[in-house]
């Protein structure tokens, strides 16, 4: 990925088009809490409630709904134990969504940056 393509076409992408290669990558990792998800799942195996605990203003209804969109995009993997209850569900990066780690470790360096620099 040494240099980027500037040209004018559509990028595909799951069945969806994108204008430009930046509006693809915003429209896999875009949003307020699938970069969260991601940047949480960088480091380790988490289970949905250890999610919710780390991200605690986010919904139930939501943060379902950005897992789903993840492990449909190919993001992240989601594993579910069923050998006894209660039931038991994991989720992880696979390793496609490990190819975000550096743009997940950027966005957020910039973001402690932001918020030393710029805050009110």
């Amino acid at each position: 990925m040494d240099s980027i393509n500037l040209e004018r076409k559509m990028h595909r992408f799951n069945g969806k088009e994108y204008p430009c290669c930046t509006s693809l990558t915003m429209g896999i990792i875009g949003g307020k809490w699938k970069t969260a998800i991601l940047y949480y799942l960088m480091e380790e195996t988490l289970r949905y409630n250890e999610l919710r605990k780390k991200m605690p203003t986010v919904t139930e209804r939501t943060l379902s709904l950005q897992l789903k969109t993840l492990e449909e995009d190919g993001l992240i993997n989601r594993k579910v134990f069923t050998s006894k209850p209660p039931l038991k569900v994991e989720y992880s990066l696979t390793e496609f969504g490990e190819t975000l780690i550096p743009i997940i470790k950027f966005i957020a360096e910039w973001g402690d940056y932001v918020s030393q620099n710029y805050s009110d």
